[in-house]
């Protein structure tokens, strides 16, 4: 899969709320056990790992998307989508619709980061997305159809069955402010190309379960160790530069080998479901 457009996309200094940055910078971030990561509810339900995978970068990238067209800022978009990584550890695919989940995701997101979005505004946004996914009518949606009144009630369904599932815990922390720290205390704001490309890789990596698996401090590491070595900058190994920001080796390792198979996979296919119901179809014939 290659690196999307979400990659240029680079948080403003606003972006992260200066009080929630105080409060919260110092709580850890939930992260699934070992159990909850190797057998979701949706693998129980016979959705492969592959498929899971698939639809999970799907709902990313929706997302992404969507909170671009909304004119949000890049954390809010970032919350929504570990929001979403999170809520399917706890919930199946097969149960609650991939469209649905984002809907909800991003609109709690946008709550949170005090960002808030009308519901007809994001309605009609994912309903834009769905349809140029599928080839039919992006045209905006009347306020009084069934397809609307679907969408609307999906998302509001689904904001109050996410903050069930995570027990109301919807804090976030996110690596980019840490990632910035660490190359300032090594000398390397300046450089960049080289400080954009951590950035990217970071958001990139949303797509994949590290947010949900690792703490921020070692994402922000892997980001690091990643620039650094395309970059061709040379970093200090004896000690190693990461124990400074007590990040272990093998972690940094396993994100990087996450992001590696991300840009090895090959584009999502056109016709993944989006709904629990065209999923069950799909699996039927499997």
């Amino acid at each position: 899969m290659s690196s999307s457009s979400s990659t240029s996309t680079r948080p403003r200094s606003g972006d992260t709320p200066r009080a929630r940055q105080t409060t919260l910078a110092a709580l850890p971030n939930a992260v699934v056990t070992r159990e909850q990561f190797t057998a979701t509810p949706s693998a129980k339900r016979g959705v492969s790992r592959s498929l899971e995978s698939q639809l999970r970068a799907l709902g990313c990238e929706f997302i992404q998307a969507a909170g671009i067209l909304l004119k949000l800022p890049q954390v809010t978009m970032a919350t929504a989508q570990v929001l979403l990584q999170r809520f399917y550890y706890v919930e199946s695919l097969l149960d609650v619709s991939l469209l649905d989940a984002v809907a909800g995701a991003l609109f709690t997101a946008a709550k949170v980061e005090e960002t808030p979005r009308r519901i007809p505004d994001v309605v009609n946004v994912l309903h834009y997305l769905r349809q140029r996914r599928r080839g039919g009518d992006t045209a905006p949606l009347d306020g009084f159809t069934q397809d609307y009144y679907d969408l609307r009630d999906g998302l509001l369904a689904t904001e109050s069955r996410l903050l069930v599932a995570l027990g109301f815990d919807v804090h976030v922390q996110l690596p980019y402010g840490l990632m910035v720290n660490y190359l300032q205390a090594m000398g390397l704001a300046g450089n960049h190309a080289l400080a954009q490309r951590a950035w990217n890789y970071l958001n990139d990596a949303l797509r994949t379960p590290v947010y949900v698996l690792y703490q921020p401090h070692v994402l922000a590491c892997a980001a690091v160790d990643l620039a650094t070595r395309h970059c061709r900058v040379p970093m200090p190994t004896s000690p190693p530069w990461w124990e400074v920001f007590e990040a272990e080796a093998d972690e940094i390792r396993a994100v990087c080998g996450w992001l590696g198979r991300l840009y090895a996979d090959p584009a999502l296919p056109a016709n993944l479901p989006l709904t629990s119901a065209e999923l069950a179809r799909h699996l039927a014939t499997l």
